[in-house]
Formats: structure tokens, C-alpha cells, sequence
């Protein structure tokens, strides 16, 4: 893949593995052996004076035989686990990860007799040594990274602690079974309870107009054809017979929506895991001096504490219902919800002390605010002692998804507070 405009590649060549892969998946789309252009952004597959390119999204055939190819041969490594570095907590306690896919059903029938699956999801678990499993987010991994060939080998001997070779699995599946489950399985619910209310009307609309009109046509061509008006193109017989099949389509799609309308939660998989170590506890294990941060994380705390209470006061001012998600680590900090539109606007807040010249943004963040650009807020607090000032906002902060391997940015704070508002 090599890179020829901003966000633009050509493929020179697709390896026979993927071409293959795609005809074992006999996906109606062929993959071609090179791409003279692709775009994974929907804005860029026409340049000027360039080729067109093709846009790759989940459902491509290009990007669904490579997933089926790398889950088949790699999917194993997951089970397996690994361990990744977390250089954004300055704690000593280590942490493990679970993976774990989810998926709702309905109650309609696909080639096997299988039920259709009306959603699968990945989702994360978290604890500490101690203490329980909690939701971890959508993307927790992406804030952390691998270990260097260096510090590979120092967790070994954590490896054989008993809290992370006793029942992790059963654990993770209990604390699915009793909160991740029960919301997944609500969410779906209300979304297809509304998806499927509309669609019923429309085809009972639709179809019965249909049934109707073909009622009526048999009945006039029959009393026609009583009177001796014999109807070269179609016939009584064959306007009931119309009639008649529009009748049985309608029942059987009633039938089918009544069926995506039960819907039923499949026990949840644990398909992965990681051990997490702190930037504190690594360096330990690589025999660095630790600096004592306790003073430095009370402070940081408070003045995020304070940022917190802030933004939380300026959104009820403005009239939302704003609700605390920074402990579920989703990539914001706050749910505040429009009473009137039912609508939420995810609101990241960073409260910074007044001496701060930069701002980190993890990786999360970053990728969260550019998949929810409308709804997405970054929210300034600078703190000054006791006072905090007040809030300023950051609406589409950032340009562009950081690369592969980094796990946060710095921002030049001043040049985020020149593009900030007042909230509103």
C-alpha cells in the first residue's frame, strides 16, 4: 500500500490469499488484484485531476476478507493474551483486561436454523487485584501500549499471582450476565421495538392499499364479465389471484416483523485478555527510582474534581441533564442530555491549574471526538488555587486520528482556547 495523495493509497498488488479468502466468502462484490486509489474517508474518494478511489468501510469486500483471514489465523492469540503498558496511571498495582463478545437475537430462522443475530458487540472489563470487574469502555486498549523488547521479561513472575490464574473467566461472565447483558439486550430493544413499529405501518399501509385495489378490480372484471365484457389483458381470476398473493406477502411479513421483535440475549463469550501495568509498578520492575507522585495525584485530582463540578453547573444552567460517565472510561467524561430532544452531547473535561502550558488527550478521546463530531465537546476548566474560571469549549477539537503506536497527544493549551466558546 503506498501512500499517494492525503488519505489516498494505491494497492499495487492484493495477495492470492485475500483474493481467495473473498471467493470462500462469496460476497457479491469481487476483490481485484490492485486498487489504483482507496479512502478509508467518504470525503476524499473524489480529488480533483485524481483517480476516483474506492471507499473502504466495514462491509467492503476488500476489508471483510482481510478480517476473515487475520480472526482465522490469529483470532487464538487473543485467548492467549498479552501484556500492554498503561504509561497514563502512575499507580504500583497491576490490572487485567477481558475481552468479551456479546451478541442479541431474534427469533427469525437463517440458512442452518440458526436465529439471526440482531447484534453482536465487543465489550471490556477491567479490576484490580482486589477489587470487582467494571465496564472498561469501548476502546480501553487503545490507551495503552506494548511492552519494549526490554520490559518484556519483568512481569513474568507476575504472571503466576493466584487472583489472575483463579477463575478470571467466570468472573468476567458473571459481571456480563449481570450489567453489560441486561443493557446491550435494553438498547437493542428500544431500537428495534421503534425500527420495526414503523416498518409495519408502512407495509400494512402499502400492502393493504394494494389487496384493496386488486379486490376491487376482481369485482368490477367479474360483473364485466357477467355483462359478456370480456377483458383481453386480465381476467377476474387473475386480479383475485393477485389479490390473494398480496394477502399472503402481507401476512407473512407481519409474521417476520412479530419475530424480529423477540429478541433474546446469548450468554456472553470471553474471547481475550491482557494484564495492564501502571507506568508506576514498570518502573519498578525495571529498577528506576519512583519519585513519590501522591502529593502531585491529590493534586491533579482535586483540580479535576473541581473542572468536574464545573461543567456539571454550566450544563444544568444551559438547561441539559448531565450525568457522570467518566468511571465507565468511554472516551468522555459527561452524558448531558437535552430534556426537550432526548438528544446527548458527550462533553470530555480537562481542568487544567493556571501555570499548565499543555493538555493531554489520550488516544480514546481523540478517536471518539472524530466518530461523534456533531455531538462531541472538550471542555476547558482552568483552575487558579480555589477558583475555578469558567468553562470554555472546544467543539470538533481535533483534525485527525493519531498513529498507530501513540497512545496521547499533547495540545498547546492556548492554541485550544483560542478556538473555544462560551457554552451554550
Amino acid at each position: 500500500m503506498l501512500r499517494r495523495e492525503l488519505g489516498r493509497f494505491e494497492l499495487t498488488h492484493v495477495p492470492a490469499a485475500i483474493r481467495n479468502r473473498d471467493r470462500l466468502l462469496g460476497t457479491r462484490q469481487v476483490v481485484t488484484p490492485r486498487y489504483e486509489r482507496i479512502t478509508f474517508q467518504k470525503e476524499l474518494v473524489r480529488v480533483h485531476g485524481k483517480p476516483q478511489a474506492e471507499l473502504i468501510t466495514p462491509g467492503h469486500p476488500l476489508l471483510y476478507a482481510v478480517m476473515d483471514l487475520v480472526l482465522e489465523r490469529y483470532r487464538g492469540l487473543l485467548k492467549q493474551g498479552t501484556v500492554l503498558a498503561d504509561e497514563l496511571d502512575p499507580g504500583k498495582e497491576p490490572r487485567v483486561l477481558m475481552y468479551l463478545e456479546h451478541s442479541i437475537q431474534d427469533a427469525r430462522a437463517v440458512a442452518g436454523g440458526s436465529k439471526r443475530i440482531a447484534s453482536r458487540r465487543l465489550q471490556f472489563l477491567e479490576k484490580g487485584k482486589d477489587g470487582p470487574f467494571r465496564n472498561a469502555g469501548y476502546a480501553p486498549f487503545l490507551n495503552y501500549r506494548p511492552l519494549t523488547a526490554v520490559e518484556q521479561p519483568l512481569p513474568a513472575s507476575l504472571m503466576e499471582e493466584p487472583w489472575l490464574t483463579h477463575s478470571l473467566d467466570e468472573e468476567a461472565i458473571s459481571h456480563a450476565v449481570e450489567s453489560l447483558v441486561p443493557e446491550h439486550l435494553q438498547e437493542v430493544r428500544l431500537r428495534r421495538e421503534e425500527l420495526v413499529s414503523k416498518t409495519l405501518a408502512a407495509v400494512k399501509e402499502r400492502l393493504t392499499q394494494e389487496i384493496s385495489h386488486w379486490d376491487h378490480r376482481a369485482e368490477e372484471l367479474r360483473l364485466q364479465e357477467q355483462a359478456g365484457r370480456v377483458n383481453a389483458r386480465i381476467n377476474s381470476g387473475r386480479a383475485q389471484s393477485r389479490a390473494d398473493e398480496l394477502q399472503r406477502r402481507l401476512e407473512k411479513r407481519l409474521q417476520e416483523l412479530e419475530q424480529e421483535r423477540q429478541l433474546s440475549a446469548l450468554p456472553p463469550n470471553v474471547i481475550g485478555g491482557a494484564l495492564l501495568l501502571p507506568a508506576g509498578l514498570l518502573s519498578g520492575l525495571k529498577g528506576e527510582t519512583i519519585v513519590s507522585s501522591s502529593d502531585f495525584a491529590a493534586g491533579t485530582a482535586e483540580v479535576e474534581r473541581m473542572a468536574m463540578q464545573a461543567v456539571m453547573e454550566a450544563e444544568r444552567r444551559l438547561g441539559f441533564e448531565p450525568c457522570d460517565v467518566g468511571a465507565d472510561h468511554v472516551g468522555w467524561d459527561i452524558e448531558s442530555r437535552d430534556p426537550v430532544s432526548g438528544m446527548l452531547r458527550f462533553i470530555e473535561v480537562k481542568g487544567r491549574a493556571v501555570d499548565k502550558r499543555t493538555l493531554t488527550i489520550t488516544k480514546n478521546e481523540i478517536i471518539q471526538a472524530l466518530h461523534n463530531p456533531e455531538s462531541f465537546i472538550l471542555a476547558i476548566v482552568i483552575v487558579d488555587g480555589e477558583r475555578c474560571q469558567s468553562p470554555r469549549y472546544v467543539r470538533n477539537p481535533f483534525g485527525k486520528e493519531p498513529d498507530f503506536g501513540v497512545t496521547s497527544v499533547n495540545y498547546e493549551l492556548k492554541d485550544l482556547l483560542q478556538r473555544s466558546e462560551e457554552p451554550r
